[in-house]
């Protein structure tokens, strides 16, 4: 029997509110990570045509600067994750560029965002050591996109023009055009 998703979506508040600094990672912190993990793997079961890449605590509702990460984006079978606690990211560089990109708690929809190619990101492992790496192409826009979450900013929010989002067709898993009413009307977007 398949759990209830615990994954919050917009226009949920806590998708628009800033996440608090882990300070010591007890019980507590590995709980909210072994969820995240579980419910970004049971979200993306339901989805033929989507790979569920990383997820930021907020979006289970847990106001934490915890964010997971898929290790292989390309092998769905690859079930291992990327801990990262009070990411951030110090150094922005190479080119900007207009990405599509899906999130978890905004269903069905993709939107145009600018994210840079290069990224230098400082963080805590789930032993509590720093980490520092560089991140480039695909990487690079998923931390900007987790690291975004615990700012209490979403895609839609980084929306380049009413014609940066598109829907997913379930069936063909093709994205299309949408008429911006329906974004309107979705309630998605901040007041």
């Amino acid at each position: 029997m398949s759990k209830k998703s615990e994954i919050i979506t917009l226009p949920h508040p806590s998708l628009r509110t800033a996440s608090r600094k882990v300070g010591l990672i007890d019980q507590e912190i590995l709980d909210v990570v072994d969820t995240m993990i579980t419910q970004t793997l049971a979200w993306e079961q339901a989805r033929e045509h989507e790979v569920a890449v990383a997820l930021a605590a907020v979006q289970i509702d847990k106001p934490w600067k915890i964010v997971v990460i898929r290790e292989d984006f390309d092998d769905k079978s690859n079930q291992e994750f990327v801990v990262l606690i009070n990411p951030e990211i110090t150094k922005y560089g190479g080119k900007v560029n207009e990405v599509y990109q899906g999130c978890l708690s905004v269903k069905d929809y993709y939107v145009k965002v600018p994210r840079h190619s290069m990224v230098k990101i400082k963080a805590l492992n789930i032993h509590g050591q720093e980490i520092r790496f560089k991140a480039e192409g695909f990487l690079a826009e998923v931390l900007q996109h987790e690291v975004d979450h615990i700012k209490g900013i979403t895609i839609v929010d980084r929306a380049t023009d009413e014609k940066s989002f598109k829907r997913l067709n379930g069936p063909s898993g093709k994205l299309e055009k949408v008429d911006y009413e329906e974004i309107i009307d979705a309630g998605i977007l901040a007041d």
